[in-house]
């Protein structure tokens, strides 16, 4: 029998798209972002530790991502497909899970651009219940429940049951 608290109930927040870079392969992850997305407008993240060996500074832009709320369930099917609906379980975390595309390609529906050529995207998917709100506004916050995080096994069974997810 299913749960009948309507607060208990999980959903998709969201469905983050990112891609990691410098220079001109930043660049082209930005653009691949807006196609992915349908104009939707990639934002740049900037780095703020210096790391020598991998010749980061401060200020430099390390990536793009792009957040999608509205329309965010049939992204993640496409995603999915692209990885053969399987997940491993140590991708998996408290109310989120992610897992990492190789080749834009492999999504169904997107063709080749020339001028990005192959390149891979990371996929993160947030999972909130009714009532998260309380915690993060600004005015009047309050204190939630640990209750109402979403553990692994729960988004296991919320993925297996909604999109037929195979888990390793």
């Amino acid at each position: 029998m299913e749960n009948k608290n309507i607060m208990q109930k999980i959903k998709i927040e969201k469905v983050v798209l990112s891609v990691g870079g410098v220079g001109d392969y930043l660049e082209k992850g930005h653009k691949l972002l807006e196609i992915l997305t349908d104009g939707k407008k990639p934002a740049k993240t900037r780095s703020k530790k210096r790391i020598p060996s991998l010749s980061v500074r401060p200020g430099l832009e390390v990536g793009t991502v792009v957040t999608i709320r509205k329309g965010a369930e049939e992204l993640l099917k496409k995603m999915l497909i692209a990885i053969d609906n399987e997940i491993k379980k140590k991708q998996i975390s408290v109310n989120n899970f992610s897992f990492g595309i190789k080749e834009y390609i492999e999504i169904p529906g997107v063709e080749y651009q020339r001028d990005i050529g192959i390149m891979g995207l990371d996929v993160t998917v947030v999972f909130k219940r009714n009532g998260r709100r309380v915690r993060l506004k600004k005015v009047k916050g309050g204190r939630i429940p640990s209750r109402q995080n979403i553990t692994p096994e729960e988004i296991i069974k919320f993925m297996e049951n909604k999109f037929q997810t195979k888990f390793k």
